[in-house]
């Protein structure tokens, strides 16, 4: 059996293009390397399923790359009809866009997938050294300096909520918290639903900082751990956030609580319920128990506050261990998020 020749396949290196729509992305990897970390917007094309993936590989290791490349192109002949739909299905709904056609490290799948692409007439080339490639641009990204200003304060004093009127008011946000589909805390995600891959978190977290303006004056982030639930914010990243300016906001307690019942005033008892469990051994048992009689008793508050005991303490413990050099406070006592977003618009920085 023949072995396509690629060379005639125009090449491109990873760059922003790949994520503004200029470009309409095929990731020929298997799906379980798809599912595992992705560029944002590329559809999977793949070339081999999970088994066949794994079977190949096991050649290649035992008997070498002939061996592996054989029973590559068998695995694969039977499948060519099926990759031309696939291909002229996405090229049929995006006839404007130029596929650009990658796999691991823009090897013999890529290669073999874009050339048959480019013998049936289908606009294509082909990403140099592939996902691989993307990564290392990508984390090169998200090491770059930007003007971050991190927005914090303690639990309750309404910081989702002023960072989404600061979008609303055009400014640059980074939402940790929306990209990871975790608010951040034992009560993040009552319901359990399935995060990112700390992989996938950290490629969705470099697209929205590639597609903000390059003239942005401040990009907010709100002020988050090394993890947002189950995955980790992006070491390049994280080192940024420890050096920018930081804002403390500031709220009575009272606002506060009433911030947290907004919150979670519909949220099912069962799930917060379980959230206190997984706080026990901080918060102590006899807290808990107190907790879920409240919640027991339809008294959101009183659990709120127990709550709070815990995550007051945790946020000065932090502060403490970690002080930051450019702070700023922000008395936020009676104001709406969009007019606490009004004012640190305005805010300057020593």
């Amino acid at each position: 059996m023949t072995l396509p020749d690629p060379s005639s396949v125009p090449t491109v290196v990873p760059g922003p293009e790949l994520l503004d729509g200029r470009w309409l992305v095929v990731d020929t990897r298997s799906p379980a390397e798809f599912a595992a970390g992705h560029i944002p917007g590329a559809h999977s094309v793949p070339l081999f399923d999970d088994a066949e993936r794994a079977m190949i590989g096991t050649l290649y290791k035992h008997h070498g790359p002939s061996a592996a490349i054989e029973r590559g192109l068998e695995t694969v002949h039977p499948k060519l009809e099926l990759l031309i739909a696939a291909a002229r299905a996405l090229h049929a709904a995006h006839p404007e866009r130029r596929m650009v056609v990658h796999c691991w490290r823009g090897g013999m799948r890529s290669g073999s997938v874009s050339w048959l692409f480019q013998e049936h007439g289908l606009p294509v080339s082909r990403l140099d050294g592939g996902y691989k490639a993307y990564r290392k641009w990508a984390r090169e990204g998200l090491a770059a300096p930007r003007p971050y200003v991190i927005l914090g304060g303690m639990t309750g004093v309404g910081k989702t909520p002023i960072l989404a009127a600061l979008a609303e008011q055009g400014e640059a946000v980074l939402d940790l918290e929306g990209l990871a589909r975790h608010l951040g805390s034992a009560f993040g995600n009552l319901d359990r639903h399935r995060q990112p891959t700390t992989e996938q978190f950290s490629n969705d977290v470099h697209a929205m900082l590639e597609r903000m303006p390059g003239d942005a004056r401040r990009v907010w982030v709100e002020d988050e751990s090394r993890r947002v639930g189950g995955v980790n914010v992006p070491e390049e990243l994280y080192e940024r956030m420890r050096k920018a300016p930081y804002v403390e906001v500031e709220r009575p307690d009272g606002e506060r609580l009433d911030q947290l019942c907004a919150i979670y005033g519909g949220a099912d008892v069962s799930g917060l319920k379980a959230a206190f469990e997984r706080v026990r051994q901080k918060l102590g048992g006899q807290n808990v128990r107190a907790a879920h009689e409240a919640l027991d008793r339809d008294d959101l508050r009183s659990a709120a506050a127990i709550g709070l005991r815990y995550y007051d303490k945790l946020y000065r413990h932090t502060q403490s261990r970690h002080p930051r050099e450019r702070r700023a406070t922000f008395a936020a006592e009676g104001l709406t998020a969009y007019e606490v977003a009004r004012a640190l618009r305005d805010l300057a920085f020593p």
